[in-house]
């Protein structure tokens, strides 16, 4: 593992440049920079936070933290709920400092005669698409071949809970098998959102509320 501390800008140049990360051999190969890290000039990374370095293959590159507020990222889905009607736009809690906006046209099959049916109060699954910090950001709740692919308005009727960012992006490793091990348990559906919110509905209430509270106590 690479331990990484972040600095001022300058303080990086002055110590010879930024994070250098070899991309592969393969010329169409592309560095996909993840939460922690931003691209400085043509060839190098700046690190924006401490944590460790992590790599998936082919060249995808994050730092995993223990930030206690979610910083959202483009690409990342998330669980929101949606606070306030704005014109032809939603506004979306999602957990962060800022709230963002989901179109009524990011839904499947809507149109401006056929508007979703989404009301304040909703709980949604959506992705972002913009997410700096020059742009409020954007969610929608369909692919880029305009399908919904599990995003859009979560039922009612599961319980919606938080935990930290570090056990959701741990309950989404493929080493992690805590959610297998309870299905095989207590059949539930489950959603986990990059920003530390967790809906489950097992069979009975009961159910869920044991699912929930064994989820919750890998936040130590």
């Amino acid at each position: 593992d690479v331990l990484l501390l972040p600095v001022s800008l300058h303080e990086q140049e002055e110590a010879g440049g930024s994070l250098g990360l070899q991309r592969s051999t393969a010329a169409a190969a592309r560095v996909v920079c993840g939460p922690g890290l931003r691209r400085h000039g043509e060839a190098g990374l700046v690190v924006s936070k401490c944590g460790l370095l992590r790599h998936k293959q082919p060249s995808v590159y994050w730092v995993d933290s223990q930030q206690k507020r979610y910083v959202p990222v483009k690409g990342d889905l998330v669980i929101g709920i949606v606070t306030a009607k704005s014109g032809d736009v939603f506004k979306v809690d999602i957990g962060g400092s800022e709230q963002a906006y989901l179109s009524y046209l990011a839904f499947e099959g809507a149109t401006k005669r056929n508007r979703p049916n989404v009301q304040v109060g909703d709980l949604i699954y959506g992705q972002f698409i913009v997410a700096n910090k020059d742009m409020e950001p954007e969610l929608v709740c369909i692919d880029s071949c305009g399908r919904p692919n599990g995003m859009g308005v979560i039922g009612q009727d599961g319980l919606l809970f938080k935990v930290s960012l570090g056990l959701v992006r741990k309950l989404l490793t493929p080493q992690c098998d805590i959610i297998q091990d309870l299905s095989k348990v207590y059949p539930l559906e489950i959603i986990i959102g990059m920003n530390g919110r967790i809906w489950v509905k097992a069979k009975t209430v009961q159910q869920t509320l044991i699912v929930a509270n064994i989820m919750e106590i890998g936040r130590a």
